[in-house]
């Protein structure tokens, strides 16, 4: 039996937040996650419209309740959100939610005549995704191998540093051990390991980035925010007001690098964030994100604000490419609105267990061939583990994998790839002396000469000078 790795990433991410209950979506597929029974709008009377044109639907409708809808959560805050209960999120199974689906019906004539969307899902953000987590689980490293993409000879000056906030899960308790994260700082991260004493899922996610950041711009002063420790996903309605919060603490950064998303089976991006992009374009801040890991064309927020001309200048997009940097990596969400790509497979950074060995039991099985039809020994299939998640591995009581970490490790994703452009970009500017983060973004790019192919397309790749390839074995003819 195949894995069936978004049943078992949903199943993870619910356990992690039982008072929210959540369905996939949009109605009959699985493509995003959600909360059950919400809408959101905006405050105001834009909320109220809602709520009202919600309920006279439901009154005309007989197999809707009109009673459920009402404002379920109405504090203000600078996001400008409201939830709006429309049913009862007790209902149904987890495959979809036709209430909160008729909802969205109701208010579209509205959204026509206003053109604009004035109600959303209540979408789960998470960790830059291969069906909800990165593009598969981490491997131990030797340290004695050091780091790929190895530290670049620069001093670090704290005068001229380029600041760099990594929006993520927050630092493990020994990262100082790791001699490149000498210049990072920030939240630590919450609950390193389980009952059994086995790291946990993600919460090593954080420090890796930090770690890749600090190595191809040494001369950065990084700050790691414990944003996604709860395994890594928020809600929507939350999120917006969290990136204020990380803004407010710690002044506006050079650049953001930010490994996490969602798709929302839209074009028009995400209604929880609006207020916090629209006050992005008036800073000087570049927000460089994941383009994300379903191997999908459709556009994953807020990488794919980049597409949109009001954030041309603003948003960065990054997807991955495989351990050789000639092609795509397979997991790589790709398309017109992923601006760039960066090598992201198989790359080694800074994890845990720095001063004592650290178990971790694997959570997914690998596949028998490439989830995504490439014909290369992509992740999806090496190294092959059996996980704890499994299905197979529930009903046949098989032992799981298990592997310790001493340090380092070498781990896949989007999420990966995204630092090594927020690096090269900030190595720029201290090479050229550059402030200006949008600046150094147009340049790096006017004199980028480097290129890979991505599903045929011939796609500008950065590659920082300390990567180093890893050859990659086909496993048929062509691959």
């Amino acid at each position: 039996m195949a894995p069936q790795r978004f049943r078992e990433q949903f199943d993870h991410i619910q356990r992690a937040m039982p008072d929210v209950p959540l369905a996939m979506g949009p109605d009959d597929s699985a493509e995003f996650l959600y909360e059950k029974g919400v809408v959101i709008a905006r405050d105001g009377e834009e909320a109220r419209m809602v709520e009202d044109t919600v309920r006279a639907y439901f009154t005309e409708a007989p197999d809707l309740t009109p009673d459920h809808v009402r404002r379920a959560s109405a504090e203000t805050n600078r996001t400008g959100i409201t939830r709006i209960r429309v049913g009862d999120p007790g209902e149904g199974g987890a495959q979809g939610d036709p209430t909160v689906a008729h909802a969205l019906r109701a208010v579209r004539q509205r959204e026509d005549r206003a053109g604009r969307r004035l109600v959303s899902r209540n979408h789960v953000v998470h960790i830059a995704p291969v069906n909800a987590c990165p593009g598969d689980e981490p491997v131990p490293a030797p340290v004695t191998d050091g780091t790929n993409p190895s530290p670049a000879e620069a001093v670090h000056d704290p005068q001229t540093a380029v600041g760099v906030l990594v929006i993520d899960t927050g630092l493990m308790h020994d990262y100082r051990a790791c001699s490149q994260l000498a210049h990072v700082d920030g939240d630590r991260a919450v609950e390193e390991r389980d009952a059994g004493g086995m790291l946990k899922q993600y919460v090593g996610h954080g420090t890796f980035i930090a770690g890749v950041v600090a190595a191809v711009a040494p001369n950065t002063n990084v700050t790691v925010l414990g944003t996604l420790n709860d395994v890594g996903a928020i809600l929507e309605s939350e999120f917006g007001a969290k990136l204020f919060e990380a803004v407010d603490r710690h002044g506006w950064p050079d650049v953001i690098s930010l490994s996490a998303g969602t798709s929302n089976g839209r074009t028009d991006g995400l209604l929880g964030m609006d207020a916090f992009m629209e006050e992005l374009r008036t800073r000087r801040t570049l927000l460089v994100a994941a383009a994300g890991n379903n191997g999908s064309e459709i556009p994953f927020w807020p990488a794919a604000y980049a597409d949109l001309p009001e954030y041309a200048d603003t948003v960065l997009s990054v997807g991955a490419l495989r351990s050789d940097g000639e092609f795509g990596a397979c997991f790589s969400n790709h398309g017109s609105w992923v601006q760039v790509y960066a090598p992201g497979e198989r790359l080694t950074s800074a994890l845990t267990g720095f001063d004592a060995p650290v178990p971790y039991v694997y959570q997914h099985s690998t596949y028998d061939a490439c989830r995504y039809g490439f014909t290369y020994e992509c992740t999806c299939q090496h190294p092959g583990h059996t996980g704890v998640l499994t299905e197979e591995q529930q009903t046949t009581g098989s032992k799981p994998d298990q592997v310790m970490f001493e340090g380092f490790a070498q781990w896949s994703g989007t999420s990966f790839a995204t630092p090594v452009v927020a690096g090269m970009i900030a190595a720029h500017m201290t090479a050229h002396k550059e402030t200006d983060p949008r600046a150094a973004r147009q340049q790096l790019l006017a004199a980028n000469a480097e290129f890979a192919q991505v599903h045929g397309d011939r796609v500008p790749a950065l590659r920082p000078p300390t990567w180093r390839p890893v050859p990659v074995v086909a496993l048929t003819p062509g691959a």
